[in-house]
């Protein structure tokens, strides 16, 4: 599980295609506190270390990208976005006892949204994007998502696009300062939106009744 904040960006160092995606990427952190077998979020995607190392310029460590991944993913809509020298966000696993910051992510990637539209707010940028249709009716204004592995909170709606805002420390810190118009974004519903819209789907919520 993980919080949506970002501590850290990483950068892709190099890529394999050895029946899936193998990625190296590079992290700030010791390889010594990185077991093989952790879950780090990249970009907003939950992958498992299965390899970790010291190079002469940078620590790194690998995972691997499966088709399903790949396909989900903006890595399969834009290969640009996981070349080497694209930038990542990152974020460590949540252990017990940390600071919850933002909000709770699987690091499980529900489709791709797409910027329409860059505006400038004082220091802060309005990002508008839109989503697949099927996923609009979880964003609700004022509301968390997960974009690209960063918490945020949604401003407005309307029936096919919505908008956040992006605050100096965010754009320094992550790799949204360097978003463009018609860049793909990994999306991640917010958990209690998502099990809300199941409760009200159940055949038995609007009468009340329980089996059993």
């Amino acid at each position: 599980m993980f919080t949506g904040i970002v501590t850290a960006v990483g950068s892709i160092l190099a890529t394999e295609r050895r029946g899936d995606m193998r990625a190296r990427i590079s992290m700030p952190w010791d390889p010594d506190q990185v077991d093989v077998g952790a879950s780090l979020c990249c970009n907003g995607i939950c992958l498992t270390a299965v390899n970790r190392g010291k190079g002469p310029d940078a620590c790194w460590f690998e995972a691997d990208l499966s088709a399903e991944t790949i396909a989900r993913t903006h890595v399969g809509l834009d290969a640009t976005r996981w070349k080497t020298g694209s930038r990542v966000n990152l974020e460590r696993s949540l252990r017990v006892g940390d600071e919850l910051g933002g909000h709770i992510l699987s690091g499980h990637i529900d489709g791709v949204a797409f910027v329409s539209a860059i505006t400038a707010a004082g220091d802060s940028r309005i990002v508008r994007m839109s989503a697949p249709e099927e996923l609009m009716r979880f964003i609700a204004p004022k509301g968390s998502v997960a974009l690209n592995g960063t918490s945020l909170t949604i401003n407005s709606v309307d029936a096919a696009e919505f908008d956040v805002c992006l605050i100096p420390h965010t754009l320094e810190v992550t790799t949204w300062g360097g978003i463009r118009e018609g860049d793909g974004v990994n999306i991640e519903i917010d958990l209690l939106a998502r099990y809300v819209a199941r409760l009200t789907e159940y055949p038995g919520h609007q009468s009340g009744r329980r089996d059993g």
